[in-house]
C-alpha cells in the first residue's frame, strides 16, 4: 500500500542534495546483472517518479547504461544517485541516500530470476522477472 512522502538527503561528500517532493514509502530491490555490477549488491531503490530535484548538479555524471535509462552519481565522491528511466522521465533513487528511513515498505523485488543463489531476503515481497519487467513497461 503505497504512499508518498517527501524527503531529503544527499551523497557522502554533500555535493549532491536530493529533495524528493513525492516519494513513493515502497523500497523495491533490483537483482539484474547491470544493478548489482553497479551497487555491488542488489540495489535497493525507491521510486520518486518526476519530482526529484538535485542541488548541485554540476556534481552529477551521467552514465547512459540503455536506450531506455541512465544512471548518474556525483563526481566528488562517486555515491550511486539515481536510476532515471528517460521516456516517462522516473527516477529512482537509492533508498540509503534519504535523511528520513521511518515508515518505509520493503515490498517488492524485480529480475528475481537473475539473482544469485548466495543471497535472499526475509521480507515478503511481490518479485517479478525480467520478462515481467519488460512487458509492464511496454504497457506503458
Amino acid at each position: 500500500m503505497s504512499k508518498s512522502i517527501e524527503n531529503t538527503g544527499q551523497c557522502l561528500c554533500g555535493a549532491v542534495k536530493i529533495h524528493a517532493k513525492s516519494m513513493s514509502n515502497d523500497v523495491g530491490a533490483c537483482h539484474c546483472e547491470m544493478c548489482r555490477k553497479w551497487a555491488g549488491a542488489p540495489y535497493l531503490g525507491v521510486d520518486c517518479k518526476d519530482s526529484v530535484k538535485f542541488d548541485g548538479t554540476e556534481n552529477i555524471k551521467i552514465f547512459n547504461s540503455s536506450e531506455w535509462a541512465e544512471r548518474g552519481f556525483c563526481s566528488e565522491c562517486s555515491t550511486h544517485l539515481f536510476y532515471h528511466l528517460k521516456k516517462n522521465d522516473q527516477f529512482i533513487v537509492p533508498i540509503g541516500l534519504f535523511d528520513n528511513q521511518m515508515e518505509l515498505n520493503f515490498d517488492h523485488e524485480i529480475f528475481i530470476d537473475s539473482k544469485p543463489d548466495y543471497y535472499s531476503f526475509k521480507n515478503e515481497t511481490h518479485k517479478m522477472t525480467g520478462a515481467e519487467v519488460f512487458a509492464m513497461f511496454s504497457e506503458e
